[in-house]
């Protein structure tokens, strides 16, 4: 097995500068920190995690929590996930995957054990019990969402007020005056109280009063059938609806398919606007959705930059950043019908 003595003489430095590199103790420049990675590429040097560890009290692992409950692991969170890891590995620090329960009761084995410096958390609800277990553990953390007060907390987030209310200047610009919001049916579940649930709902509540619009909330149950069901159940509450805002990427098949089945045409008679998604995911509808794209990969590389910065004291500053989603538009959504 090669020794650090070995890569530093293939890189042509110093034997202190290969253990900067290897464990992430003081600044290297990035052409030397290439030069020491190829050398150990080529030697097959393979560092001992456990003896650094040790060493230095700290793993370089942090984690990110996910909640053990249900199907929710979407095309945009997929994109926290994959761009979060990619920036960790790039500022020397692995990320892991870790379901977690909902009520944090396990979040004190993982953290008490020293497996993980440190975490960041999804999914947050408004109320979260996880937020409350991981301040009282004392361990480093960051929020990919906000809790009812956020203020003393570090987090990035969708800034789903901004959204929602760009999604209705758009689709009011095209003269439409009655809307709908269709939402993930939450009600009795553990993730009963989903932040941007809730606040994606008081926005479009509120911006259709104050504008005098027409604005009905309907929740959909689990994948197409859950559409389906809200298709009619807002169709029965408002039959001249002409917008509709659907933010639960598994039912807005259905969701389509049960407007047709109801005689209406999208995006002649009704215009369909999905909310915090993809554009993988809105390709894959007939038509093309029309959609506030999620900015999951900046919040994602944000969220284990601010993590980081905790961990290696480059930053007493709590992050506060908010992104909104992107409008891409397509097939699904046209001018208000005449009547």
């Amino acid at each position: 097995m090669a020794t650090m003595q070995q890569v530093a003489d293939r890189a042509g430095v110093s034997i202190a500068t290969v253990s900067f590199v290897v464990n992430g103790t003081k600044y290297v420049t990035p052409a030397t920190t290439a030069r020491v990675q190829a050398a150990m590429r080529e030697l097959k040097f393979r560092g001992n995690v456990v003896a650094r560890a040790l060493a230095s009290r700290r793993t370089r692992i942090i984690a990110l929590l996910f909640p053990t409950t249900g199907n929710r692991f979407s095309p945009t969170t997929s994109e926290f996930f994959m761009s979060a890891a990619e920036r960790a590995s790039e500022r020397g620090h692995h990320l892991v995957l870790w379901p977690v329960d909902p009520a944090g009761d396990d979040l004190d084995d993982l953290v008490s054990g020293g497996l993980v410096d440190g975490v960041i958390l999804m999914e947050v609800r408004m109320d979260d019990p996880r937020v409350a277990v991981l301040t009282a553990l004392d361990v480093p953390f960051t929020l990919i969402g906000r809790t009812r007060d956020s203020s003393g907390l570090p987090f990035v987030d969708i800034d789903f007020e901004t959204t929602i209310e760009s999604s209705i200047d758009h689709l009011q610009s095209l003269g439409h005056r009655r809307f709908a919001l269709v939402l993930e049916d939450l009600e009795g579940t553990p993730m009963a109280g989903y932040a941007p649930h809730l606040r994606a709902e008081a926005t479009f509540r509120q911006v259709t009063a104050d504008r005098g619009l027409g604005g009905l909330v309907v929740t959909a149950g689990p994948g197409s059938e859950g559409g389906r069901t809200a298709a009619s159940e807002l169709l029965a509450a408002d039959p001249g609806v002409t917008a509709v805002l659907v933010m639960k990427d598994d039912s807005s098949a259905g969701l389509l398919v049960g407007l047709y089945a109801a005689g209406r045409r999208v995006p002649e008679d009704v215009s369909v606007l999905s909310i915090a998604s993809s554009e993988a995911n809105a390709d894959q509808h007939y038509p093309r959705l029309s959609t506030m794209v999620a900015p999951g990969r900046a919040l994602g590389t944000r969220a284990a930059d601010a993590l980081i910065d905790q961990l290696v004291g480059s930053s007493d500053d709590l992050p506060h950043f908010l992104l909104p989603c992107t409008l891409r538009p397509a097939e699904s959504t046209g001018p208000a019908p005449t009547v």
